[in-house]
């Protein structure tokens, strides 16, 4: 089982990424993928997460889109108009029997996490 995030990168302020999960070894439908972030110093939380329902913890609705494929067992965070507050290592995690409230808020935790990437918002 993996998870495999990627689309990290140096963005300007105002600027867009499109991060991606790619999960590897089970069904994407069984799961609720979430994505959470760790900023420098700070402790990790969660971004949004995505079942068969959506649900933004900390994300502005409108500034992060998640969304999610099964046939190609991805699923994406859009980002834009980004700050330098977003400055962060970026995870993308899977639950089998969460939803993504309760993924989201804490209430059951992931049962499998990627590895991260990192996403800074500089100019």
């Amino acid at each position: 089982v993996q998870l495999q995030a990627s689309g990290g990168g140096l963005v300007q302020p105002g600027g867009s990424l499109t991060l991606s999960c790619v999960v590897f070894g089970f069904a994407l439908d069984d799961y609720t993928i979430g994505w959470f972030r760790q900023a420098p110093g700070k402790e990790r939380e969660a971004v949004a997460c995505i079942g068969s329902s959506t649900y933004y913890r900390f994300a502005p609705r409108g500034r992060f889109v998640i969304s999610r494929d099964d046939t190609k067992n991805t699923v994406s965070l859009q980002m834009n108009n980004l700050e330098p507050e977003d400055t962060a290592v970026y995870y993308c995690s899977a639950a089998r029997w969460a939803i993504a409230t309760t993924l989201c808020t804490g209430v059951e935790g992931a049962d499998y996490w990627g590895q991260g990437t990192l996403v800074t918002v500089s100019s």
